[in-house]
């Protein structure tokens, strides 16, 4: 496989020996925007070697991002917050939020576990008990009841919903 860094040097190396940016983009070693931007930057300081990039440096390294992943996929249940948690015991110090990022970079979006009603033995018993008693009703019969609104309760737990404020700068 070919690193963008050789790609770079073949660029340029062609550049030097004549070549215009339209011949090499005819050779499909990259886009014509590209090999383009590659001999201004050429031009400009005399160097393949690419500017250091804009923006505050990331907290870890890859194999740290590919461990915070593994980590995730191993239980897709786990929180942010378990999962930043247990990243810095791996000896990186970072936020839930930065760990959603992260994550959401590779492709893993978030998702909740659908609420269910938890039913206990008394619950499935009065269920069928109410089922055996109704099942010969026609639709007539359903016609002269009236189901009201619902209410939204839950009995366990919170809905899960946590904010994450963006950092400003």
């Amino acid at each position: 496989m070919v690193t963008f860094k050789e790609t770079r040097a073949v660029i340029i190396a062609l550049h030097k020996k004549g070549f215009t940016g339209k011949d090499i983009a005819a050779s499909k070693i990259a886009p014509k925007s590209i090999i383009y931007r590659i001999i201004k930057n050429f031009k400009e300081s005399g160097s393949i070697v690419v500017k250091k990039a804009s923006g505050h440096p990331r907290k870890s390294s890859k194999h740290q991002y590919r461990l915070l992943k593994l980590i995730q996929l191993q239980d897709r249940g786990t929180t942010s917050t378990e999962l930043a948690q247990e990243w810095q015991q791996a000896g990186v110090s970072a936020s839930a939020c930065t760990v959603r990022r992260r994550l959401l970079e590779d492709g893993l979006v978030s998702r909740r576990a659908a609420k269910k009603p938890l039913l206990s033995r008394k619950n499935i018993r009065d269920r069928l008990i109410f089922c055996k008693r109704y099942r010969d009703w026609t639709a007539e019969d359903w016609g002269k009841v009236i189901f009201s609104a619902e209410s939204h309760f839950r009995l366990f737990g919170a809905s899960g919903k946590k904010a994450c404020p963006e950092k400003t700068r």
